[in-house]
């Protein structure tokens, strides 16, 4: 049996991806409901605009499912970084120009293409149209549901440690969580959780459909269209590590005066709703995928950009499963290269 615990993103994605395989004998658990966990809060951001190569690579792999996938699921907005100063300016160009080097359709661009959006203190902006938004927890629940139609069994509110004896294969797809299961069998995995904050506005009339999502480079301060609302998010100045995911309200203001200054528009609306999740971090900002022990496979530690890379990394781990050899690079991925000096950490993390 080839356990696959947590049913998140990453796991419904790995599921799905060993079932359409022929795989025989995949269970799929969780102790809570189907996406119930970090993939329920996410963003929903979907995009290629990242600032090293191994990243970059894993989201094109992804963005192919997505674009098949679409609507409701997946929306093909586009993403938008805007900058403000000279040296955001630098690094979202150098930034541009390894992301074209690899094949993505990232282009500077005049900001002002977006209707509404405050651009007089803008110097420069990317855009890549094959980037976009969707509903990861809805998205996670496609999968499953397809995984089952295949084959795989799916245990909600079952943990994976009390059906550990009966696999022959683990996979701890846990997010936040998976250290502590990794632990169950001796294994130590450098993942911790840090708290992620998101607000929502209540509903803002004359939304446009083709919002992208919009960036600032500078501070890393993001928004989306979702529904008849946005959704905003920056991180905290103080990182806030740990499992408590207590609303801060001190931040409200702040960040709805940022959002009106680069959306005018929503000055006609307010803060309606806020939630919080965990990212899994690791120290290098990039996720931990592969073999970590006999019989032990980990895709964790993606540190907010699991819901994206999911489609590419569901395959990915399946064919090792299955015994084959992945045509994704999985070397920068692999838990051993904690050992050594790290290097190329990932750099946007919002």
């Amino acid at each position: 049996m080839i356990l696959v615990a947590g049913s998140g993103a990453i796991g419904a994605s790995i599921a799905y991806r060993l079932a359409l395989r022929g795989a025989a004998d995949v269970v799929l658990c969780d102790r809570g409901k189907i996406a119930s966990g970090s993939t329920s809060k996410a963003m929903g951001g979907v995009r290629q605009q990242f600032s090293t190569a191994a990243e970059v690579r894993l989201a094109q792999e992804s963005i192919a499912f997505f674009t098949e996938l679409g609507p409701p699921f997946f929306e093909q907005v586009g993403y938008l970084f805007v900058a403000t100063t000279e040296a955001g300016l630098a690094e979202l160009e150098k930034r541009r120009a390894l992301q074209a080097g690899l094949g993505v359709p990232v282009e500077l661009v005049d900001a002002s293409f977006v209707p509404g959006l405050e651009t007089r203190d803008v110097l420069g902006a990317a855009f890549c149209a094959e980037d976009g938004v969707a509903d990861p927890a809805a998205t996670a629940r496609e999968l499953v549901r397809r995984s089952v139609e295949l084959g795989v069994e799916l245990r909600e509110g079952s943990d994976a440690a009390d059906l550990m004896d009966a696999a022959d294969t683990l996979v701890i797809a846990c997010g936040p969580w998976s250290a502590a299961l990794a632990a169950r069998v001796g294994v130590e995995l450098p993942v911790r959780p840090l708290c992620r904050q998101l607000l929502a506005t209540e509903t803002l009339a004359g939304l446009t459909a083709d919002l992208p999502m919009v960036v600032e480079a500078e501070t890393g301060f993001h928004f989306r269209r979702r529904g008849d609302r946005i959704v905003l998010a920056m991180a905290d100045a103080e990182p806030r590590w740990g499992f408590e995911t207590a609303v801060d309200e001190s931040v409200f203001a702040d960040c709805f005066e940022r959002l009106v200054h680069r959306f005018p528009g929503a000055r006609a609306t307010r803060i309606g709703d806020a939630w919080a999740g965990l990212y899994d971090m690791t120290p290098d900002a990039h996720p931990i995928i592969g073999r970590v022990a006999d019989g032990v496979y980990a895709a964790c530690g993606f540190s907010g950009h699991g819901f994206m890379q999911s489609p590419a990394v569901g395959e990915a781990v399946a064919i090792e499963l299955l015994g084959g050899e992945s045509p994704l690079d999985l070397s920068p991925y692999r838990l051993e290269r904690f050992a050594g000096e790290l290097s190329f950490p990932e750099q946007l993390i919002l």
